[in-house]
């Protein structure tokens, strides 16, 4: 800073001050005294202007001569020289005008008024900000010279801020309007448009036929695809100019917008647009569900490798890509054999997988880990390797250019399957794999590392080298992070290390206290309560078809029924029953009943319960999911903040796992790799029940141990126990509860 600059400023900190004060005494004065001859007349234009400047300093809640609307003072001073001092020159140069008539003076001095109460009345407001007064009392004096000489106030208008636009274009509208305001208020429009894409489609629907219509469609639409396609699919006349766009990408959403089969096409969005693929091929095949199966695929393979370097391209509506391919899979094959876990014949319960090329088959297990059975998993993991002309896992991975790999070792760790996979490679590739499994974290997804997390207790628990193997490439990682100081990195990698050393016992870590999030290993009896004492729990039912859900229930309230300890009162609709505790400490449980029919009448019982529940102020703290996989989405949506325990059955993906711990970030979950069943479920809500009902705090590593030691005499019991996940052992649970505090996304 020169010497020159350092004096200019100290002039100007001690100027300012003192013109505010003289300013600002000026404004508050009864009656005001002006230094310059006032018509009586225009006394009254004067003093609304006075009035909006003494408005001005009390805008910051204070009745003083300062002004405090920004924290930085030399703002603050600026605000206070152009609209006290400067305003108060420009009332005396157009009072003092001798070109300008008195119906002209009244005008301007108007305009000034509405100025300085324009800015008053938006300052705060989002699009305006307390810094914009100078520029305003500059754009001010360009906007009147301009309007003196008949002269549109519309380049004032373009080269300034939408703020100060939006203020100047009211200063200039009586008692006759100037030529500029009209084509300026189409200019703020387009102003606006650019500060907020994400309204542009809402401003055009509200003013139609803007002359810059066609650029605004490109622009909303390639950023809101699907807001996009829901205004072309409307009868409108933006509907109509989005049909008649030229942009490719325009264009093509316009055309599935008005085809019955519209979502079908959003898969394909960016092949459609790059011309590898036509709506004509679609139709031939949208209609088979093997076939559209297939083109998913094949289209996510080739997405996939364009994510590959050098490339790294993401293709357009990727997810929705994704969430078609999970969808079909699911609906199509995985539920079917799900349905058929009872078959003796495996020729017949996995006859819909025969014409199921490997990745065909690979795509149908990492995108259904939250509902594929474990029997079901090993059916499809076995015919990928049996349709490989060269069944090597390496090969495999290769095959679908490395997409969702970590899901795939994470599942096959999980089901016993990662030794195998791993044994099939040869020349070291297995270390290989293993390497790519645990490095780039910090460049992935929170999916990618809590597949990760999750793939540890497994890989401890059958294979201890592999083990080591896994922690020492963490801990290598975690370095490498630190001397980047990649933060996202170090806090991967950090939790990682921490979660994989307490896995084994004899480190004696506690996790709760080295990650410093709530408590894992128990949930204190009072967390549980509600202000009147009560703990309140929700079941979830679902009525099947084949009868699943009414047999759950079945099985649910003979836990209850004919229990001198319980008493259990059905509601007069008959939609569900409230069991209370009739000995020891308050327990209510709600259960809405399994209903099957038209119009999803569990569903009405259930949304029913859950307004008693809130309009009586009744907030559960444990909720448990009763039914087959595809219904957790449905009971995921029910879950309020106050959860405590959720029990979810065989329902634990990540996607799950991340939305219970979105809606209630202290929440213990359960989960299990098999279905559900009622073998283990009801003794976990037996032991989860009697320690309420004596007032104690829930302890999942006794309660774990003694009901292993319960099971341990029935085998067939034991084994599908050991399939379920207490929320101690709940790695990807927890990573994604420590990752998101240390990320600081808990909030």
């Amino acid at each position: 800073m020169t010497a020159e600059t350092i004096l200019m400023n100290n002039i100007r900190l001690f100027l300012i001050p003192t013109l505010l004060v003289i300013t600002s005494f000026h404004a508050y004065s009864q009656p005001v005294s002006y230094s310059f001859k006032i018509a009586q007349d225009r006394m009254l234009w004067h003093d609304n202007i006075d009035k909006e400047q003494k408005r001005l300093l009390a805008l910051d809640g204070k009745a003083d001569d300062t002004i405090s609307l920004a924290k930085d003072e030399t703002v603050n001073l600026e605000i206070a020289d152009a609209l006290i001092r400067q305003v108060d020159d420009l009332q005396k140069e157009i009072e003092l005008d001798s070109t300008l008539s008195g119906q002209s003076k009244i005008k301007y001095l108007r305009s000034l008024e509405a100025m300085v109460r324009g800015y008053n009345d938006n300052c705060w407001k989002r699009d305006f900000t307390p810094s914009m007064a100078p520029g305003l009392v500059i754009a001010f004096e360009k906007a009147v010279l301009l309007d003196k000489n008949n002269k549109s106030i519309e380049p004032v208008i373009a080269e300034n801020s939408y703020g100060i636009g939006k203020i100047l274009v009211e200063c200039f509208l009586r008692p006759s309007e100037n030529i500029g305001v009209r084509p300026s208020r189409i200019l703020l429009e387009r102003k606006y448009c650019e500060l907020h894409p994400e309204e542009i489609f809402t401003i055009l629907v509200a003013h139609p036929d803007l002359p810059f219509e066609d650029s605004l469609i490109i622009v909303a639409g390639h950023r809101n695809i699907r807001q996009l396609y829901d205004y072309a699919a409307a009868h409108s006349s933006l509907a109509t100019h989005i049909r008649n766009s030229k942009d490719s990408l325009i264009s093509t959403v316009a055309r599935m917008a008005n085809s019955k089969s519209g979502q079908l096409y959003f898969p394909f969005l960016d092949n459609l647009i790059r011309g590898k693929i036509t709506i004509d091929e679609i139709n031939k095949v949208k209609d088979n569900g093997l076939n559209y199966y297939r083109l998913l695929v094949k289209t996510r393979m080739d997405y996939a490798e364009r994510l590959l370097p050098p490339a790294r391209d993401t293709a357009l509506e990727m997810n929705a890509l994704t969430k078609m391919l999970a969808n079909k899979g699911k609906d199509i094959f995985v539920r079917e054999i799900n349905a058929l876990h009872t078959a003796e014949n495996p020729a017949v319960r996995f006859k819909i997988l025969e014409s199921l090329s490997p990745e065909e088959l690979y795509y149908l297990i990492v995108l259904s880990e939250d509902e594929i059975y474990t029997s079901s998993y090993l059916g499809v993991y076995e015919r990928i390797f049996q349709r490989m002309k060269n069944p090597k896992g390496d090969s495999c991975i290769m095959r679908v250019h490395g997409d969702y790999f970590r899901k795939f070792i994470k599942m096959a760790a999980a089901y016993n399957k990662l030794e195998h996979f791993l044994a099939t490679m040869e020349n070291g590739n297995d270390n290989t794999i293993m390497k790519a499994f645990i490095i780039g974290l910090e460049k992935a997804g929170e999916e990618d590392a809590v597949d990760v997390a999750d793939s540890y207790s497994s890989i401890f628990e059958k294979n201890p080298v592999l083990a080591k193997y896994v922690l020492s490439e963490v801990e290598r990682n975690y370095k490498k992070n630190l001397e980047r100081n990649d933060k996202k990195g170090i806090i991967i990698y950090n939790l990682l290390q921490t979660l994989f050393q307490s896995a084994d016992t004899a480190n004696k870590i506690d996790l709760s206290a080295s990650l410093g999030i709530s408590p894992i290993y128990s949930v204190a009896y009072d967390s549980l309560k509600d202000d009147s004492g009560r703990v309140i729990q929700q079941v979830f039912f679902y009525g099947d078809e084949d009868k699943d859900g009414q047999n759950s229930y079945a099985n649910f309230m003979g836990m209850f029924s004919k229990k001198p300890e319980w008493k259990i009162t059905e509601n007069p609709t008959k939609e569900w029953v409230t069991i209370t505790s009739t000995k020891g400490l308050p327990i209510w449980i709600f259960a809405n009943k399994p209903l099957l029919g038209d119009d999803d009448p569990d569903d009405k019982a259930q949304h029913n319960l859950d307004d008693y529940l809130f309009d009586n102020k009744l907030r559960p703290s444990i909720y448990v999911h009763r039914g087959h996989s595809y219904h957790v989405s449905s009971t995921l949506k029910q879950i309020e903040s106050s959860a405590r325990i959720v029990i979810l059955g065989s329902c634990g993906g990540y996607n799950n796992l991340s939305e219970v711990l979105k809606i209630s970030s202290d929440a213990h979950i359960i989960t299990s790799k098999q279905v559900g069943t009622k073998t283990v479920n009801e003794p976990i809500l037996q032991a989860i029940n009697n320690n309420l009902l004596e007032g104690k705090n829930i302890d999942w590593l006794a309660m774990w141990k003694e009901l292993g030691t319960k099971f341990q005499k029935d085998p067939v019991a034991k084994e599908k126990f050991d399939d379920y996940i207490p929320p101690y052992k709940n790695l990807g649970a927890i990573f994604i509860k420590s990752y998101r505090k240390a990320m600081g996304e808990d909030d």
